[in-house]
């Protein structure tokens, strides 16, 4: 069984789509510390769920993109993984990609919690962004979690401060990704910033991340949400397959696996009786389903990668 794949001809056939004059297109990096809802506002600007959402920080382990079409625009984001100190090689690794892409973007995007408070991990990071040229938009995320309302303004000139070490920001906006809130003047303002320049992907496209990718982190959304803290980062998960079944026209096969570091966290995973891991299987299928507009047959195995955050021949083949 092959793997579906994209239909190139379709895509390229929307990159000649006529646009108007003045159109304007870009890619748009979105950066900030661990859990300041960058993954959140991926899908809020995006209108679907391109990039998977959990309370636990450090979700996000690729550059995912989104894609924002309008009638005068096209924004590609890409949703990298919060910087944070490097623990372990994985961690290192990750780092790595983050700055790897600020040097080809044509914004950043600056992604702050205001509702926690600006502090020394924005710090950090807008130091690390001041040897940058690409124009910085600071975003003040989470507002509707600020009480009272009178804290924003505080919060919003310490933000401002932050921009000091490279010349200020382009532009500073605070929005709500959970509620939406102010979120359609952060695309305009993003906008305004982005050079002219055809569309980069066809008007219908929303991500261009692979069906097994996209398999994978459902999945390991789901086991996350269910483990919470006990183990979310000794998870990882590949997909082997997502393929038509043989029989059936209307059923996609997906083979799952799921690596843990140690033996002891395999029942984490699998949860007394098996449930828990039913569950996250249950609930990724269910969402797979609504993704991929078939039903889905989703078989899962989980296996021992011994200290695969540490160890760079694991790390390479579970693709990080």
């Amino acid at each position: 069984m092959e793997e579906r794949e994209l239909d190139v001809a379709q895509v390229l056939a929307g990159l000649h789509e006529p646009v108007p004059e003045g159109h304007r297109s870009g890619l748009i990096a979105l950066v900030g510390r661990p859990n300041t809802g960058k993954s959140t506002l991926l899908n809020r600007v995006v209108g679907t769920k391109v990039a998977i959402v959990t309370p636990v920080p450090g979700t996000t382990r690729n550059a995912i993109r989104g894609v924002l079409t309008t009638d005068d625009a096209q924004l590609v984001f890409l949703d990298t993984p919060g910087l944070a100190k490097p623990r372990t090689l994985l961690a290192r690794r990750l780092n790595d990609l983050v700055r790897d892409t600020w040097a080809g973007v044509d914004l950043l995007c600056f992604i702050t919690d205001v509702a926690a408070g600006i502090g020394p991990g924005d710090a950090f990071l807008a130091r690390e962004l001041a040897d940058v040229s690409t124009p910085v938009i600071a975003v003040a995320n989470k507002i509707d979690r600020l009480s009272p309302k009178e804290r924003m303004l505080p919060e919003l000139a310490k933000l401002e401060q932050l921009g000091s070490p490279f010349g200020g920001f382009a532009d500073i906006v605070p929005v709500s990704a959970h509620s939406g809130d102010n979120v359609d003047r952060l695309v305009e303002v993003l906008t305004s910033h982005l050079p002219e320049g055809p569309r980069l992907f066809a008007g219908g496209q929303v991500s261009d991340q692979p069906e097994r990718q996209l398999a994978a982190e459902i999945l390991r959304e789901k086991l996350i949400e269910a483990a919470r803290d006990e183990l979310p980062h000794s998870i990882a998960v590949t997909v082997d397959e997502v393929a038509p079944d043989p029989e059936r026209d209307d059923l996609l096969r997906i083979d799952a696996v799921i690596h843990v570091e140690r033996d002891s966290q395999k029942p984490i995973v699998i949860g007394r009786g098996g449930e828990q891991l039913k569950a996250a299987a249950t609930a990724a299928r269910t969402e797979l389903e609504i993704i991929f507009g078939s039903k889905v047959y989703l078989s899962t195995h989980v296996r021992v990668a011994k200290e695969w955050q540490r160890d760079p021949k694991q790390l390479g083949r579970l693709g990080y």
